[in-house]
């Protein structure tokens, strides 16, 4: 028993069900003191009655005190070195961590032997450096003061202007602090594992410790000692499974000499071993005493932690001691606390609960053990792989894997369902992991020697026919054909050797199936090209798809040599390949589109160093024959592309392909310009062949004008003849008319790029200016024609067109090219802007006549709404670079009033702020919003008058129930509110001095749902409004669960300089940290100066405000001139109230407490999800002790000491876990 001389370091004030005593009593190690014998036991926790009344220590008369230490220690009181130079304590030694642990470690055991007491002085003051306090514990405190008594005053030694302390520091030398700190505890345990640990002394005083810092309130303290007290648990589980081998060896020696026949027994030998195994079987009851003390009286309390960082040491700990001392350690009693903990709140905790598991799951041979956990728990950790953390995601799908790895019984259907959609995810890493689980489940091979003898019976060359084919059913099943890429790259890193398998996926597309195998239907030939072409762009671009990554990263040596014998291995199978294949589908438009991708990753230099020149003219000959018999968009562009990458100039092929290229282009502009002479003769007589051969030819070349300089063909003539024809006939198709709009532009801006390259004369500048001047006449006329396809066409056009030979075309020293500069005129102005309003912002009832009816059909809702996007985007684009006059965004922008008016009509004030209307409107206003771009100066006078109108336009009507309802319109605020960040500072201000006009003494004090966009518009213009605001709003950030700031507080001068910065600071830091404005009190600093300063004749009426709409839209000078207006009126009116606000400031007295060290436990952590129904609650009958006693497991000469554990996984054990420890930790 800890006697009243030795120091018991116990908290008297611990409220959080923590020990009230700690009684433990060692005995001297065999090491220390080989003559003494009959040590006394450990009592169990919970049976010694508590220490209480500690005398003082004795008299150090017969102590060594003053004896002189290698780190300058007297008294226990730290001596610093005069030069500052060499670490004199042990924080100093560990955070520089110069010196070996072990030679750190053994000096300090050298003291202890000196003297016990300034030994373990020093190792306290060093857990209480290590805690960020500046105090230090001296030797009267240590032998005079009660545990809790040293805590408080320690406690008291903070530096209160700072919350970091050494574990949340930041930097490479406090991260190497962490690892020196545990490293430290490890060493020690280590080193004192033979006799120091063992002599009732040091690990009384230091789990003591520990527990009492644990329990303390203050986040330093409890961090860093639950941190120590881990990894001295840690360590302790070593020294014991230590132990239990020792105890095991011995026991074996003792067997196999008691077997022995008398004459050969050596009874000397058996006393020696009984004596020894007594011996081990004293220690190890010591160990479990000493772990039960860690476990019981700080772990059950500080996993669940208020802190994340604390709860995630321990989950981290315990995974770390199941998996060192799975005997003792891997059962329900302890893998509960995991199970529990995977609803953690808090993402990292979630992490470390998966990690440990992962660990476990590992080991096949612990399986077993596993078994209850996975049933109880399998549920939560499938769900946990749709985990909102993305890095808990995918190590949630990891031990998903392993649990599938383990036992193919462990997962149902549905189970396994849920993983393999994530293999479409946009996150990589969380697809690779659904990857690897999709490869282990689906196309791992079971027997790769039978399935290798089945496929050679069969003639295949590879094995993998039948997982292609699973692949390629996995694909169509889960009906996301767009995603291929995403599928493939998902698989890349598991599966690797199935995906370039391109022998067997062209075998199964061009062979006959044999017997025993099902032909492959249409649709997964289809999904089987598709598939294959996203495994060739894989192989040779070596990154991942569009929409997956960062981006292109820098490929390792290894990686880039692995990509170039993958290209040259396609390439050399698809040069024989490819042609086959096009010959094969040549009539299919959708896998003929596909397979024409695949010459892009060719090594083109493959078909002259291979002499492989005739499959060459086979896949022009195959072109060819598609590009004739197909008119699709997709396909054309798809053959015009192949033609463009084979015509490289770098490459030695180049020539046979443009002659080939140059035959094909030959025949088809003699048939187009044969097919428009016929159609212009015949004009209305033409019969359906005659618009079939021009429109059918006028699409190839368009296609092939695109990626080719067809210039020398004069394309452009016969297709400004068809657009002049179809204007003044009217007769035109719409189709033709489409075509050749797109013709033309191509063929403007292959002559634009001739005359960038070169130098150009004054004749070429003049005929290019010629062409595109009556190509502008032809688009701006047929904005008038009838046919929607060709109005949209010719605006897309017009905008194109403006913006490349705008004022811009003269940059960059090219103001030769300023003959080729076109300015709209009003008119053309004026026709555009119509277009947009008349095509852009029309209702939903028109939208849906112009898709003829088609209502169901909601891919081609989504088509138009993306059209209208487009067309709005062209034009604003035109009003950004200031080519069509700003006045035009203004009438753009009246257009939201007017879908706004349409949904207020119907439900008034009460709008809806959730739905899809509203949405729209607010997604379509952040979108116009990007387009004024990042230059705030230019656009700074239309951004002010959308402001000035929208506020006059939300205030503009009252509600006929009374003042005291919003006004009708006020929900437009909430749209307005996405172009404040397009305000400036000082107009941030001067617009929200114009709001202030407009709202009444009540409206700033109401906080009902329904004023929430006045909120909203004001807190978005207090947002960013001066360098106050910003400070105040960065020091009124919400706290998440109770963790603090990793950056500290800041120093109470300085909190209160920002307090004390603005009314508008205090108004906006109020409303930031609330997030049901329903429930919120009235400010007391909201405005009330502001509001008691302004008569009530300063309210003006909305209508009476001067100058018109009209005047504030096209006049410039009169918008600076309200900016200049309100400023004014804003400096006059700081002059007036600011005295009065001092006065108010002095009056209220605000002040924020500055916050302490001292923090409270929080609610448990847990989510309501852990629990069962009360119901089933109820019905549990089972009781159990919840902080169990650490029982090592017994080795063989101590079986009778195993017992059956009851199931620890039910959650009322939980609750009881929630309601605290009633058991003493000791």
């Amino acid at each position: 028993m800890i006697t009243s001389e030795l120091p018991v370091l116990q908290d008297s004030s611990n409220e959080s069900g923590a020990t009230d005593a700690v009684g433990l009593s060692m005995s001297m190690g065999e090491m220390e003191d080989p003559e003494v014998k009959g040590k006394k036991k450990r009592g169990r926790p919970g049976k010694q009655a508590p220490a209480s009344n500690k005398k003082p220590r004795k008299s150090p008369t017969d102590k060594s005190v003053g004896v002189t230490r290698g780190r300058g220690k007297a008294n226990g009181v730290a001596q610093h070195n005069g030069d500052g130079g060499d670490p004199v304590t042990l924080f100093e030694v560990v955070k520089l961590g110069k010196s070996a642990m072990q030679s750190v470690v053994d000096e300090w055991i050298e003291s202890y032997k000196q003297d016990r007491d300034l030994a373990l002085l020093d190792l306290i003051n060093f857990f209480i450096q290590c805690s960020g306090c500046k105090g230090t514990v001296r030797i009267e405190m240590f032998r005079n003061m009660q545990n809790a008594e040293i805590i408080r005053k320690m406690t008291e030694e903070f530096d209160e202007d700072s919350g970091d302390y050494p574990l949340t520091m930041p930097g490479p030398m406090w991260k190497k602090f962490r690892y020196n700190f545990c490293e430290f505890i490890c060493v020690l345990i280590r080193q004192c594992q033979y006799s120091i640990i063992y002599d009732e002394y040091m690990m009384d005083t230091v789990i003591s410790l520990l527990t009492g810092l644990s329990d303390s309130q203050v986040r330093a303290f409890r961090h860093t000692s639950t941190l120590a007290a881990m990894k001295l648990m840690t360590a302790l589980v070593n020294v014991a499974l230590n132990l239990s081998i020792h105890q095991d060896n011995t026991q074996r020696q003792y067997e196999a000499e008691r077997n022995k026949i008398a004459g050969k027994r050596a009874n000397e030998k058996l006393e020696l071993l009984l004596q020894k195994r007594k011996e081990l079987q004293e220690n190890q009851d010591e160990i479990e005493n000493m772990m039960n003390s860690i476990f019981k009286g700080i772990f059950v309390h500080r996993y669940r932690d208020a802190i994340a960082e604390i709860r995630a040491i321990c989950i981290e700990e315990i995974g770390v001691w199941m998996k060192m001392y799975s005997d003792a350690f891997l059962n329900d009693s302890y893998l509960k606390y995991v199970g529990w903990t995977l609803h953690d709140r808090q993402g990292e905790v979630r992490l470390k609960c998966l990690k440990a598991l992962q660990n476990l799951y590992t080991n096949r041979e612990l399986f077993p053990k596993l078994e209850l956990f996975t049933n109880r728990f399998k549920d939560r950790i499938v769900s946990m792989t749709l985990d909102k953390e993305y890095d808990v995601a995918v190590e949630a799908i990891r031990l998903v894997t392993l649990i599938l790895q383990g036992s193919e019984d462990a997962l149902s259907n549905e189970d396994c369902e849920n993983v393999y959609h994530l293999v479409y995810s946009a996150h990589r890493p969380v697809a690779v992991a659904a990857g690897e689980f999709l490869h282990r489940k689906l196309f791992s091979r079971h027997d790769p020697q039978a399935e290798e003898a089945l496929a050679k019976r069969r003639g295949r060359s590879s094995p993998n026919g039948n997982l292609i084919r699973m692949l390629v059913l996995f694909f169509l099943e889960s009906e996301l054909h767009e995603h291929a890429a995403y599928l493939v790259d998902s698989l890349w890193e598991s599966s690797q050797e199935l995906l370039k398998d391109w022998e067997c996926m062209t075998e199964l597309l061009l062979e006959e199936p044999v017997q025993g195998e099902e032909m492959l239907s249409d649709r997964q030939e289809s999904a089987l090209i598709e598939l294959m072409v996203c495994t060739i762009r894989q192989a040779a671009e070596a990154h991942p798809p569009v929409g997956r990554g960062t981006g292109k990263r820098v490929l390792t040596a290894k990686e880039r040599k692995t990509q170039i014998d993958d290209k040259n291995k396609l390439t050399e199978h698809f040069i024989m390949a490819l042609p086959m294949l096009l010959s094969k589908y040549q009539a299919d438009s959708e896998k003929v589109a596909n397979l024409l991708q695949i010459p892009q990753y060719f090594d083109l230099d493959v078909y002259s160093a291979g002499r492989m020149e005739k499959h060459l003219d086979a896949l022009l000959k195959q072109i060819r024959l598609v590009v004739e018999k197909h008119i699709e968009t997709d396909v054309l562009e798809a053959c015009s592309k192949t033609y463009s990458i084979l015509c490289s100039e770098e490459y030695t092929i180049m020539n046979r392909v443009d002659i080939a290229r140059s035959q094909l282009i030959d025949e088809m502009t003699d048939r187009f310009a044969h097919s428009v002479e016929e159609l212009l003769q015949e004009a209305e007589e033409a019969d359906d062949d005659d618009i079939y051969n021009v429109l059918s030819t006028l699409k190839r070349l368009t296609a092939f004008h695109n990626a080719h300089d067809l210039t020398r063909w004069d394309l452009f003539g016969s297709c400004y003849r068809l657009l002049k024809a179809g204007i003044e006939q009217g007769s035109m198709p719409e189709q033709i008319a489409v075509q050749a709009l797109q013709c033309s532009h191509y063929s403007i801006l292959w002559q634009l790029v001739k005359i960038t390259e070169g130098v150009p004369s004054k004749d070429d500048l003049v005929a290019l200016r010629r062409v595109v001047k009556s190509f502008l006449a032809v688009c701006q006329q047929c904005l008038s024609n009838v046919n929607t396809p060709v109005k949209e066409q010719a605006f897309m056009l017009l905008c194109d067109l403006l913006m490349i030979f705008s004022h811009q075309l003269v940059s960059g020293s090219r103001e030769g090219l300023q003959p080729l500069v076109f300015n709209p005129d009003s008119t053309l102005q004026n026709e555009l802007l119509n277009f947009v309003l008349d095509h852009v912002f029309i209702d939903q009832d028109d939208e849906s006549q112009s898709m003829e009816g088609d209502e169901e059909d909601e891919a081609n809702k989504i088509e138009a709404l993306h059209k209208r996007r487009n067309l709005l985007a062209a034009f604003c684009k035109l009003i950004i670079y200031d080519i069509v006059d700003m006045p035009a965004a203004a009438d753009i922008f009246k257009h939201y009033m007017k879908l706004f008016n349409e949904l207020l009509q119907d439900q008034g004030p009460n709008l809806d702020r959730t739905s899809s209307h509203v949405s729209g409107i607010k997604e379509l206003a952040r979108r116009f919003a990007l387009t004024f771009g990042l230059d705030q100066i230019k656009t700074r006078e239309a951004v002010a008058t959308l402001h000035k109108d929208g506020i006059e336009f939300a205030f503009k009507y009252q509600n006929p129930r009374g003042p005291e309802f919003p006004p009708i319109n006020l929900a437009f605020l909430e749209v307005l509110s996405e172009f404040s960040s397009k305000l400036i500072r000082q107009d941030k201000k001067t617009v929200h001095s114009y709001l202030e006009k407009f709202m009444s003494e009540s409206m700033s004090e109401r906080r009902e749902d329904v004023w929430l966009p006045l909120i909203s518009y004001r807190n978005s213009l207090l947002t960013g409004g001066d360098e106050d605001h910003m400070s105040v709003t960065s020091g009124s950030s919400s706290k998440t669960g109770s963790v603090r700031s990793k950056k500290g507080r800041p120093p109470l001068h300085k909190k209160r300089i920002e307090e004390e910065s603005s009314v508008e600071g205090s108004w906006m830091m109020r409303n930031d940290t609330l997030q049901t404005p329903g429930a919120l009190q009235t400010p007391q600093l909201t405005s009330t100066v502001l509001r008691e300063n302004r008569p009530a004749e300063h309210m003006p009426d909305p209508d009476s405000e001067p100058g018109s709409e009209n005047d504030f839209v096209h006049n410039p000078q009169m918008q600076m001139s309200w900016l200049g207006q309100q400023k004014m009126e804003e400096v006059n009116r700081k002059d007036r109230t600011g005295m009065n606000y001092i006065k108010s400031r002095s009056n209220q007295g605000v002040r924020q407490t500055v916050r302490g060290l001292m923090e409270d436990d929080a609610e448990p952590i847990f989510e309501d999800v852990m629990m069962s129904s009360r119901g089933q609650l109820e019905d549990m009958n089972e009781e159990f002790e919840d902080t169990m006693v650490i029982d090592l497991p017994p080795s063989r000469n101590r079986r009778e000491r195993a017992e059956l554990r009851p199931d620890f996984f039910d959650s009322a054990a939980m609750i009881e876990d929630e309601s605290g420890f009633s058991m003493p930790m000791f």
